[in-house]
């Protein structure tokens, strides 16, 4: 499988209605019995949460996606995820399908306003991340978190691992999982940092940096355990969706 060459200096391959896609995603909820929560992120603009919750579950996960406005599979993958309807039982499940509506409309990594609000969880500047903090502040911790993107410079699929109590690791699992759908981006550094067979640890000290993603904030107040999921936007999008799906599934049920 070989990347389509698309990509030059971002994203340039196929785009989405992420409007249509937030309105399967409620129809799904509507249909399978999720929570719904609308949250206002300024004049016009709400963004969309749903919980799957038990009285006394096994275990909570988060998963968010649709933070960058040019990564369309991982919006793509939550709705398949939530008609599919093949959650883990007495399992609490919360997911916010897509963090940058407006990006989104655009077809940029920012926000309308021209911010990335994957580096706004420190100082939450914009309205979007200011809500979405809020809300998070309001749940429960999650046992494991999962933020699913997208790299549009990726010779395959990789992940980051945050684990700072070394809990057992799912990293090498999704991987074997994933590479049969989708070539892994084997590269010794990715993104500036060293890499192995797709997996990223980076050192982690978050009151060091001035600005923190998603994943910064989660293992810092929600969680001790996050993955990020990146995948290849250099691919077909059906082939992407089917990576980060896999990646999702194989993290819910095999725990």
């Amino acid at each position: 499988m070989k990347r389509l060459g698309l990509n030059r200096g971002g994203y340039l391959g196929e785009r989405i209605d992420v409007l249509e896609v937030l309105e399967d995603d409620l129809e799904a909820g509507v249909r399978f019995g999720w929570q719904r929560e609308k949250l206002s992120a300024g004049v016009g603009l709400e963004l969309l949460a749903l919980q799957r919750s038990f009285g006394n579950p096994r275990e909570n996960i988060y998963i968010s996606t649709g933070i960058h406005g040019d990564e369309p599979a991982g919006p793509l993958a939550i709705r398949q995820l939530l008609q599919d309807n093949a959650w883990p039982e007495n399992t609490g499940v919360w997911i916010c399908p897509c963090l940058n509506p407006t990006g989104f409309q655009s077809n940029t990594r920012e926000n309308a306003k021209g911010a990335d609000l994957n580096r706004d969880y420190r100082h939450l500047q914009s309205d979007e991340i200011s809500a979405h903090v809020a809300w998070l502040q309001e749940q429960p911790n999650f046992d494991l978190t999962l933020c699913v993107h997208e790299d549009w410079e990726a010779q395959g699929f990789y992940l980051y691992e945050l684990n700072p109590d070394l809990q057992p690791s799912h990293a090498e699992r999704i991987i074997r999982e994933v590479e049969k759908i989708c070539p892994i981006d084997r590269s010794p550094m990715i993104e500036g940092r060293p890499a192995k067979d797709g997996i990223i640890r980076p050192d982690l000290d978050p009151s060091k940096r001035p600005q923190w993603p998603e994943a910064f904030f989660l293992i810092r107040h929600k969680t001790r355990h996050s993955y990020t999921l990146e995948g290849p936007s250099d691919f077909s999008l059906p082939v992407r969706v089917a990576a980060l799906v896999t990646a999702i599934r194989t993290v819910l049920h095999g725990r």
